[in-house]
């Protein structure tokens, strides 16, 4: 009896390993199923910029709404320059690409004006839609020439009629990717968000321009005056450079983003908006690049051929 009841448990064993094994591959195959999946979704995510995982372009939307739309408005192009020719030479450049880009389906890219802040014509004119601005007066650039981009803004805006209802402020070596829409929407202008611009970390400086009264630093975006695309109307706040800044060739970009932060503009964060150190990462899913030429290179080869 004691036998057969042995070998009754023997026999029952084999089918339950059996059953048992299957159910363990089962569970490890889909464990392994979901950590790649997981591990694909989070590179699928992945700021280039700064390594951070985030789940849609959009890092930032105000009133705490992750959404992406865009206004289904024509924007003008207003990129900002001088007569020097390392900024005419990427000038060129960037005009090259918006005409390829321009007419592409998912552009609502309009006009275009060079806003030359050197004073005088240069031998341009006839090939880019140049309007000319006086610089600042001597000294108050303070040896930053990017000083100068502000007031030629406010300079174009009034000299120049502009059909569209929304502008994109653009820097020379800004160089359109694919076709871009317009990302702005409504009342929210769309700005990149630069690493490098930290309100928190500098609020001794913030706060002589944005007061307590006006809330907290974090109010104020991480972003420059470019490339933003924004309403008109909004694009006339401005507030003085103070003597005493720490912030050298990045001033421009700190003023922008207090002044609009003092009139309450809240700006879309989008890292798809641009990519930095272009030569170093791969351009999927951004809409421009920034990307500083050399002459010399130029020379050794066509810088336009160099980013077909």
């Amino acid at each position: 009896m004691t036998m057969t009841g042995r070998k009754n448990t023997g026999n029952a064993s084999v089918p339950l390993l059996v059953l048992l094994s299957l159910v363990f591959c089962f569970a490890t195959y889909n464990l392994l199923t979901i950590v790649m999946r997981n591990i694909a979704i989070m590179r699928s995510v992945v700021d280039d910029s700064n390594g951070k995982l985030l789940s849609n372009p959009v890092l930032q939307m105000p009133g705490d709404t992750q959404k992406q739309k865009t206004s289904g408005s024509p924007f003008h192009i207003a990129l900002t320059a001088t007569d020097a020719p390392y900024s005419k030479w990427q000038s060129r450049i960037m005009y090259y690409w918006y005409k390829k880009k321009k007419d592409l389906p998912g552009s609502e890219m309009g006009g275009f004006t060079r806003i030359l802040h050197s004073g005088n014509a240069d031998n341009l004119m006839d090939e880019i839609p140049t309007i000319v601005v006086d610089p600042l007066p001597a000294g108050l650039d303070r040896g930053y020439i990017v000083l100068n981009r502000p007031w030629a803004f406010v300079q174009w805006l009034e000299k120049a009629t502009i059909e569209e209802e929304y502008i994109l402020m653009a820097e020379p070596d800004h160089i359109f990717v694919k076709p871009l829409p317009n990302l702005a929407d409504g009342g929210y202008p769309a700005a990149f968000p630069f690493f490098y611009i930290k309100p928190a970390e500098n609020e001794n400086t913030i706060r002589k321009f944005f007061p307590e009264k006006n809330g907290p630093v974090t109010n104020v975006d991480p972003i420059g005056n470019s490339p933003v695309i924004i309403k008109k109307v909004m694009t006339r706040a401005a507030i003085p450079p103070d003597n005493d800044d720490p912030f050298g060739w990045v001033l421009e970009m700190y003023a922008y983003a207090v002044a609009s932060a003092l009139h309450g503009v809240k700006h879309m964060l989008r890292k798809d908006f641009m990519l930095q150190s272009a030569m170093r990462t791969p351009f999927k899913g951004k809409f421009l690049t920034s990307a500083r030429i050399s002459l010399e290179d130029a020379k050794r080869k066509s810088a336009v051929e160099a980013f077909r």
